[in-house]
């Protein structure tokens, strides 16, 4: 018997069996580890493809990047939008990676839709109910963050929503709460990671460069995401993220993703998982 009254279709009462979220052949949820990585935002074609091509050879199976971004001040780089799409279709194109990138609002959703190949939903969307409503009509994988403020409940209602729209591949991820910690970003709350395992049916990533903002805890907060049981990571990685122009402090460079993702494989065994 179904006890929650926020949610039904997400729990392991109504699904006992784990879903697992096929991204045009790279399956999440299942036994081996998905990394997906990528600069913040996308600021030009040449460093996508580049990056693109650098992180398909460490081992990373996605491609991620902003082309659309909702920043704090609007001042800040807002991405390329349209341009940025195309631009990460080209990457898709070149290296064969499936896509990840962020829908802000309803009225981008066709757009946006018409280029990923996941739909990423930020930390600030996490209760955007007319965007999700949205989403759970699409026929894509919906990457959904949880709110900075949001807890497990809320974050399992807000997924609710998308199943209940029809869309049954919902793929969690953890980025990190909002508490008085003022030494990261973020705090990382991996200890969900288990607790949603134990609730739900879906498959949840860890996403270490949001939950901390600071490039040296990425790596170990990766390995514990992966002991903590998490089915993938997101990373933020820049050829040069001293010039950034969004997220620099928070995302590794080329040399230290391929370090990070050989350190990763032991993990990864250790748990009985692949990578």
């Amino acid at each position: 018997m179904i006890k929650s009254q926020l949610y039904k279709l997400v729990t392991r009462e109504f699904k006992p069996n784990n879903t697992i979220v096929n991204v045009n052949g790279v399956k999440i949820g299942g036994k081996e580890i998905i990394v997906i990585a990528g600069p913040c935002a996308v600021e030009d074609e040449d460093q996508i493809i580049s990056i693109a091509r650098n992180i398909k050879k460490s081992g990373a199976k996605i491609l991620r990047g902003g082309a659309f971004k909702p920043r704090t001040s609007p001042y800040s780089f807002q991405g390329l939008g349209k341009q940025g799409l195309k631009i990460l279709a080209k990457a898709r194109e070149i290296t064969r990676m499936p896509i990840a990138t962020e829908v802000m609002d309803t009225e981008n959703t066709k757009l946006v839709c018409n280029y990923a190949d996941i739909l990423q939903v930020g930390s600030r969307n996490a209760q955007n109910f007319s965007l999700l409503k949205k989403l759970g009509k699409c026929n894509k994988p919906v990457l959904l963050k949880r709110g900075m403020s949001q807890t497990l409940e809320e974050f399992l209602s807000a997924a609710e929503y998308i199943l209940k729209e029809g869309n049954p591949h919902v793929i969690l991820c953890e980025r990190g709460i909002r508490t008085f910690e003022t030494a990261t970003r973020n705090t990382l709350d991996l200890s969900i990671v288990p607790l949603i395992k134990q609730r739900t049916h879906l498959p949840i990533i860890v996403d270490p460069s949001h939950g901390t903002g600071l490039r040296n805890l990425i790596t170990p907060m990766s390995k514990a995401a992966i002991a903590a049981g998490a089915d993938g990571l997101l990373i933020e990685v820049h050829d040069e993220p001293e010039i950034a122009k969004s997220d620099g402090h928070q995302s590794l460079n080329i040399a230290e993703f391929q370090h990070l993702m050989l350190e990763l494989k032991s993990i990864s065994k250790a748990v009985g998982r692949t990578l």
